[in-house]
This record gives structure tokens, sequence and C-alpha cells, in this order.
């Protein structure tokens, strides 16, 4: 029986980081480039992943699957985190604007990239990371524009504040993966027929999803940018792949989440750290160096906590 558990373990895991491994080679060998890289991971994110996503939405029972209790569950443990994160803040720095970038780099999780792919490796469809994105995205990108915003060592008037309001609200009703589900869902509930030239056609662009978007985040990890800063960034790292999960997966199984939807739970609480962040704190002003840190040191990390983290709840027979 362990032995059986860790081979599922390491089944879920490994393959998704081998082919992040594989991207990282082929940055090395000058394949990929950083323009390259970039525009690959605009092209997943734009076309691929929502493709995904409307694909398993649109042909599954959305009335069957919907589970508010879900949603509900990871809107409310993402403030929780949010939470925390701030209190760590405090405890390990005393810049302002440092103290955003923590904040953060460790309640934000790439729920969209390794979420889907989590999920998708091991029930072969992502219809429940659907609903932990649902819950979980619009939280991110508010939460981060206020902390960000409030610690951004670049003050903003108050017409420039009303713009990036704006500007984020305006984002997420334009996220792409936003508007994949949403267009799913509609596609499930008016149970509109589709024909085999289009599910055939969607088929083929979210199946690419998975393995080029794990390429792209590959070929983007720098291992020189996890030096400087080891003990904040290592914090970060614990509070993000250890804490999260130690806290809230109990209480998860304690209402009664089991299988494909605790798998999207893990995940949302303990994958690394998304590449967006840096974007996103870049663009209020910060430095981003704590962020960049975080974020190759948390990708480089998880692929042992999420594997022991797995055996857990596969030893438990709780998936």
């Amino acid at each position: 029986m362990f032995t059986d558990n860790l081979i599922f373990s390491f089944n879920a895991t490994v393959p998704i980081f081998l082919m992040m491994v594989f991207g990282w080679c082929v940055r090395r060998v000058e394949l990929l480039d950083d323009h390259s890289t970039a525009q690959i991971n605009k092209f997943v994110f734009k076309t691929l992943l929502p493709a995904l996503l409307f694909m398993d939405l649109s042909t599954a029972d959305f009335r069957e699957v919907w589970d508010g209790r879900l949603v509900l569950f990871c809107i409310v443990v993402t403030l929780i985190c949010v939470g925390i994160a701030v209190c760590y803040s405090f405890i390990v720095s005393r810049d302002k604007s440092e103290r955003g970038e923590i904040i953060q780099a460790s309640y934000r999780s790439s729920a969209a990239v390794l979420g889907i792919a989590f999920v998708n490796n091991i029930y072969g469809s992502s219809t429940v990371a659907a609903l932990m994105i649902v819950g979980t995205v619009p939280v991110y990108n508010i939460v981060a524009v206020i902390v960000l915003s409030l610690t951004s060592p670049d003050k903003k008037t108050g017409e420039e504040s009303a713009a990036l309001w704006k500007k984020t609200f305006l984002g997420i009703a334009q996220n792409p993966i936003i508007l994949g589900i949403v267009v799913g869902i509609i596609w499930s509930l008016l149970e509109i027929p589709q024909p085999v030239i289009l599910s055939k056609s969607v088929s083929y662009l979210g199946h690419m999803a998975t393995p080029l978007s794990l390429i792209a985040l590959g070929a983007s990890f720098r291992f020189g940018d996890i030096r400087g800063k080891v003990g904040l960034t290592a914090g970060i790292a614990f509070i993000k792949l250890v804490l999260f999960c130690a806290v809230f997966l109990p209480v998860a199984v304690h209402m009664g989440f089991r299988g494909e939807k605790l798998i999207a739970i893990l995940v949302m609480l303990g994958s690394a750290t998304t590449g967006s962040c840096f974007v996103m704190a870049k663009n209020l002003g910060h430095k981003g160096s704590v962020t960049a840190f975080a974020v190759m040191l948390t990708t480089l990390c998880s692929a042992l906590t999420l594997t022991t983290w797995l055996f857990i709840l596969k030893t438990n027979e709780m998936i």
C-alpha cells in the first residue's frame, strides 16, 4: 500500500515538473529565448487555457458539477491566507514596499497553470479546477491591487487610483480564463450541441495547454534569481507550500471535500507563487526582487511539497 501510494503521488507530480525541466533545458540550449518564452506564455494564457476550460465545462452537466460550498470555501480561505501573509510581512520586514511584495507572494498561487495541470493529470478533467479558479482569481487580483497600492513607494493621486481600480475590474472581466469558464458554463446550461468539427478543434487547442504552459514556465526559470534574501523567501515558501496546507487541508477534509475537489483545494493552498505577481508588483512601483525570488524558490520546492501532500492524502484514502 505504501509503495502504491508513493507511485501514485510521483505519477501525479513528476510528469508536470519534468515538463518544466524540459522547458529549462530547451532554454539552456537556446531553442527558446526570453521573447519567445513570453510570447508562448501570452499565447497559452489568452487562447489555450480558455479553450481547455471551455472544452471541459461545455461538455459537462454544470448543474451537477456546481458546488457553491467549494467556491465559498476558496474565497474565505484565500482571505484568511491574506491575513496570515500580512502578519508575516510585519514580523519579518520594516520596509513598507517590501511588505507588499511579501504579502502577495505568500498568498497568491499558480491556480490556473499548475492547478489545471494537476487536476487534469490525476482526473483527466479540469471542471472542478474551474470552480476553484472562479473563487480565487478575482480575490487574488483585487487584494493584490489593494495591498500593492497601499505599500507602493510611488504615491498615486486620486485620479490615478480610480483609474487603477477601473483597470483592475476591467482586467478581471476580460480575463481570458474567466471568459473561457463563463462561456463554457453558459454553453453547458443551455445544452447547446457541439458539432464534431468544433469539439475536435477546441480539443486540439485544449490538449496543448498544459504541456506548453509548463514548458514555458520551466524556460522562464533562473536559478540565479533565488540568490539574495534567502531567509525571507524561505519563510514565504514555507507559508505558501506547507503552512497553508497544514492548517486548511484538515478543515477541507472535515467539511467533506474529497477527490477532485480536495486536489483543487490543495493546489489553491500549496502550489507555487504565480509569475504574474512579479508583473503586477513592477506595474505598481515595487522593485519586484522579493517577488521574483519567491516565484523561483516556491516553484523549485513545490515539486517536493506537492508530492508529499498528495502522498498523505492518498495514504488516508481521501483522493
